[in-house]
């Protein structure tokens, strides 16, 4: 089950942050998705600035960047974690049970999120958020113990082109084969027959749906080779090195692939899967290079704090905006900043001041050393 530890110091730091067993460039990027997640989920109004939406299909924006990237982020700390138990000695099969305990509680806290607060059973959603990072979480996991580097990636390219060729060559019922479109592409055919009335927001399809998990599961085995990298007993110039490098081929791979089956974060492309995990490895590059080299770990703090407590937070927001929209306290906060802003930046500036208040709750639990370990 969940717990809540305490370290023993009660003024925990930034700059020592038990550097046995964390990274605090992992922390401070997982803090900065967690912030921006929570941002793009809440806006105040119903017009956000263009980069706080999703695409509409096809294309990206950097909405679209935040979940693949924390997917990212598990697949490095997979490596990180396991990598160093089992250099340890610890026998895999003895991590087996942790593994799939952490899986099953993520998930039944997916859950909970989509049943609260009616809690109609006959019509929650299934699969989301959590329940996704849940599964590829655990396969990767599972991939990862009984595989070396080659297998990994073995693994990962199967993922690749077993969807590829599933989207592209699989026949829908009515609309034929090779659909990529709204509603004629294969993933959300089998929402709508297997999730029926469980998908997102009373859609026919989810875009955390089953079919689109296979790219999703390469996307944290991607997140696997960048912790390889990480590992490696190289200066950290190099490591730094070979995940900017790594990450400008990913993107400029994935912008070829775009030529034939699109970037589209609703269908979890091949495509979108192979460019965003290229933005991630430069991303944490340029992380690494800022807090470990340059020793900017003051700077990046507050995302620090976020980051050890990424999972807690994120559903804090998702249960506290419910209880915003049921108490109308969301729509009169929003309200009271229209009479200062436009509707555009009132609803900004909804979201950031409901991402501070999110802050403020894990810089408490940070301050009285309170981590949920799953």
């Amino acid at each position: 089950m969940a717990t809540i530890t305490k370290p023993e110091s009660s003024e925990p730091t930034v700059s020592a942050p038990q550097p046995a067993t964390r990274l605090v460039a992992l922390d401070a990027l997982r803090g900065a998705t967690i912030a921006l997640m929570i941002i793009v989920n809440n806006p105040g109004g119903p017009k956000s600035y263009g980069p706080l939406n999703h695409s509409s299909w096809n294309g990206w924006t950097l909405t679209d960047t935040v979940f693949p990237t924390f997917l990212w982020i598990v697949g490095a700390s997979i490596t990180l974690s396991l990598g160093k138990r089992i250099a340890a000695g610890v026998p895999r099969s003895h991590l087996l049970g942790p593994i799939f305990r952490r899986a099953a509680i993520l998930f039944v806290f997916g859950l909970a999120i989509y049943a609260f607060p009616e809690f109609h059973l006959s019509s929650f959603r299934i699969l989301g958020v959590l329940q996704r990072i849940a599964i590829c979480y655990l396969v990767a996991s599972l991939i990862y113990l009984y595989t070396r580097i080659r297998g990994q990636l073995i693994w990962m390219v199967s993922l690749l082109a077993a969807y590829w060729l599933i989207m592209t060559l699989i026949p829908v019922p009515g609309y034929g084969v090779g659909r990529l479109d709204l509603d004629g592409n294969l993933a959300h055919y089998v929402d709508r027959i297997v999730l029926g009335h469980h998908n997102y927001s009373g859609n026919t399809w989810d875009p955390e749906g089953i079919v689109s998990t296979l790219p999703a599961i390469a996307t944290a085995l991607l997140g696997i080779m960048a912790g390889h990298i990480v590992r490696l007993k190289r200066v950290l110039s190099e490591r730094v090195t070979w995940l900017f490098l790594t990450g400008n081929i990913l993107i400029a791979l994935g912008l070829i692939c775009d030529i034939w089956l699109p970037i589209n974060k609703k269908l979890w492309t091949d495509s979108f899967t192979i460019f965003m995990a290229g933005l991630d490895f430069v991303l944490l590059a340029g992380f690494l290079w800022i807090i470990d080299h340059l020793g900017y770990q003051k700077l990046v703090k507050p995302l620090v704090i976020m980051g050890m407590n990424a999972i807690t937070l994120y559903m804090i927001s998702e249960f506290g905006a419910e209880i915003l929209d049921m108490t109308d306290l969301h729509g009169r906060i929003y309200n009271l900043f229209l009479t200062i802003a436009s509707p555009l930046n009132a609803s900004l500036l909804f979201s950031v001041a409901f991402v501070l208040s999110i802050y403020l709750i894990g810089y408490v639990m940070y301050r009285r050393g309170w981590f949920l370990r799953i």
